[in-house]
Formats: structure tokens, sequence, C-alpha cells
């Protein structure tokens, strides 16, 4: 049976702030769901209320239903945090939980084969999020975190999903400024540009230390029942371990088994 991931109707090109009159309630209380990050786990009631634009007054009731229902949490420090009832929801994500469920195996495979560090990602308009990510015994240190936000332009997996990607879509992202991770990180459009080509005409990508400057990725695209490319797996060593065109192979041969059993 085909498993169709894709997701239907327009891709939004930025993730922002919650859209919608910026008086409704549920603009403001996704305004407050929205301020919580890898970097902020945890926040007081007035980070929450300076963050939704809203009195503190406002920002207390907000706050109370959210926890009332689950969607916050607070801690033994009076901060709040994301609760469970979040979670629950977002394993109900298509693009998240199936396709991970499906790609797991294969993903274990490739990772128990080099015993380095293997991703799964998809894009979300403008940027990639990390599905999954197995890391190896001894491998290199990587920034990859499940759930979290990466720009397109310098992994393995992000250039994959980019060079994929619609044409409007990539002049957006090449005409905003992009993101400097390490020395080695490429910013200039036009060499992006060929780089996307050859991802296209060599079915892989390589991005060799432009995130930290001791890793290389090799990723490859997933596609799904319809042929698109819905999501891409990479494999990431230390740099100097590998050639890329010899760790191609093995992430192809991960792409291509994840897209079967998606019905590609």
């Amino acid at each position: 049976m085909a498993i169709d991931v894709e997701r239907d109707g327009p891709v939004p090109a930025r993730r922002g702030r919650p859209s919608g009159p910026t008086g409704s309630v549920v603009a403001r209380a996704l305004r407050m769901l929205d301020a919580f990050g890898p970097g902020r786990p945890a926040l007081s009631l007035s980070d929450l209320a300076r963050h939704a634009g809203v009195p503190l007054s406002t920002a207390h009731r907000l706050v109370a239903e959210l926890t009332g229902w689950g969607a916050l949490e607070r801690d033994e420090t009076g901060r709040y945090r994301i609760g469970l009832r979040m979670w629950e929801l977002g394993a109900l994500a298509p693009r998240g939980h199936a396709l991970r469920e499906i790609a797991l195996p294969f993903l274990e495979d490739l990772s128990h084969v080099t015993r380095e560090n293997v991703q799964l990602a998809v894009r979300e308009g403008g940027e990639l999020v990390f599905l999954e990510r197995l890391a190896g015994s001894g491998a290199v240190p990587v920034l990859t975190r499940v759930g979290s936000r990466f720009a397109l332009t310098a992994t393995g997996v992000g250039l994959v999903l980019l060079a994929h990607a619609a044409a409007e879509l990539q002049e957006e992202v090449l005409a905003a400024p992009v993101d400097r991770y390490s020395r080695f990180t490429v910013t200039d459009p036009a060499r992006l540009r060929r780089m996307l080509a050859d991802v296209r005409r060599d079915g892989y990508s390589v991005s060799d230390r432009q995130v930290t400057e001791d890793a290389l990725s090799v990723g490859a695209p997933v596609h799904g029942a319809r042929g698109r490319v819905v999501a891409a797996v990479s494999l990431v060593v230390r740099h100097g371990s590998a050639a890329p065109r010899a760790l191609a192979p093995l992430v192809r041969t991960t792409a291509r088994g994840i897209s079967r059993a998606l019905g590609s």
C-alpha cells in the first residue's frame, strides 16, 4: 500500500509568528507557545507576556487555560514548559511520526553498518525539520536535535531538500542572507546554485565542514508515493575519515529503501 506523507496545499516560505489577527485569543496563545525553543525550554509568566505582547493579567489567564489543557506545565521554580499534551499531538503529524516509523528500520541498518550519525529531515517552508537522528558510537558531535529547525543551505539533508524544492522557493532562500556556521559555510548564491545542480545531477549532496569544521555530511532524497521528494537522509562522519563518493552509495541505498516502503 502506498503511503503518502506529502503536505497538501501551499507551504509557507518561512516560519515566523503565528498568523492571524494580533488581537485574537488564539493568536496570542500561539505566540506564547512560539516563545519556547532549544535555548528557552522554560519561561516565566512575564517572559510569555512579553513575547505575546499582552498585559501580565491577560497572560496569566491564557497561561492558566493552556496549563489546564496540558499545553504547558509549571515546574518547581514556577516557570512554564511545553506540556506532554503537545507531544501527543505532535506525534500525530503524518510527515513526522508516520514517516519516521517507516524510515527507522532503514536508518538503523545504516547506523549499524557505519556506526556514524544518521539523520532524517523534511522541509517546512524555507527551513528543514529533523525527524530523527541516530548517533553512532564515537561519531563526530553534531548540532542536530530531533524536532529542531535548521537552514536548508548548509547541511547534507538541507541541500537535498532545497535542490528538489520549487524554483520559486530556491530563489527566495538564496535571495535572503545565508546563515554562516563555520569558515567553510558556502554563502555565495551563485556557488550554492551550482551545488544544488550537482545534487540533482548526482543524486546526492555533500556538505563539507559547512556546519562544524570537523564534520562531513552526505545526503540523499527520499521519494513519496507520487514521486516527489518528501524527505532526505544523511550520513555525518568526521571530516577526512571517508570520501563522499564512498559514502554516497550507502546513503542512496537507504533513501531508496525508505522510498520503496513509502510506495514510490
